[in-house]
């Protein structure tokens, strides 16, 4: 049993998640030199389920080699990637405040599906690693967001580094018409899921 897990996010949400259900976490970030923007291209003609799991995958084979190369002690690797799809079409991070409105304006007043890929590593001492993995799906409806709201919500900066410009737990709540699925899943790390694959990892959860 582990315990203890590295979280390869750089997201306050997943952390604080974590540490709610009594998980403990050491964060292993990138180093200065890893493109990891680089890792969440996507391709043409991609399905957005298959993007978010391609690209969690990705980032958690750069995280175990990571530990490997920092000489850390052993212990299980969570790497997790959310996106926001429209249809077919993937909503990631806004690019600025502009790229944030056209996304937000586009979302207001429809339906659309947040996908959290969720995988956990654990390596062992002979270099090899055991993997597991999830996909959360959920769905999300918006009402009809005003273009002066959309543009007070974007000024405060909150859509910024958050897939489909929103964040739910923030203000953006306030304009959500329904949702189905994971809550903890639209923020970024669905519960059940992760509960599942820490346990098969080895990781002792609070309950």
């Amino acid at each position: 049993m582990s315990d203890f897990i590295y979280l390869a996010s750089q997201s306050p949400r997943r952390r604080q998640l974590l540490e709610l259900w009594g998980v403990r976490c050491e964060l292993l970030l990138p180093d200065a030199g890893e493109d990891v923007e680089a890792l969440e291209a996507v391709r043409p003609g991609e399905a957005p389920a298959t993007y978010v799991q391609r690209v969690t995958g990705l980032k958690l084979q750069a995280s175990v080699a990571r530990l490997k190369r920092r000489g850390l002690p052993l212990a299980p690797v969570l790497c997790a990637d959310t996106t926001v799809a429209l249809g077919r079409r993937i909503l990631g991070k806004p690019e600025d405040a502009a790229d944030a409105q056209r996304m937000l304006s586009a979302l207001s007043g429809q339906r659309h599906r947040v996908l959290t890929a969720v995988a956990v590593a654990r390596p062992t001492a002979r270099g090899e690693a055991r993997t597991w993995a999830a996909l959360s799906r959920s769905q999300v409806e918006f009402d009809d967001w005003r273009e002066a709201d959309i543009r007070r919500y974007v000024a405060s900066g909150e859509p910024m580094g958050k897939a489909g410009a929103y964040a739910i737990q923030g203000t953006a709540a306030l304009h959500i018409h329904h949702i189905s699925g994971s809550y903890s899943g639209i923020m970024g790390l669905p519960a059940h899921e992760t509960a599942q694959l820490l346990r098969a990892a080895g990781v002792t959860l609070a309950c």
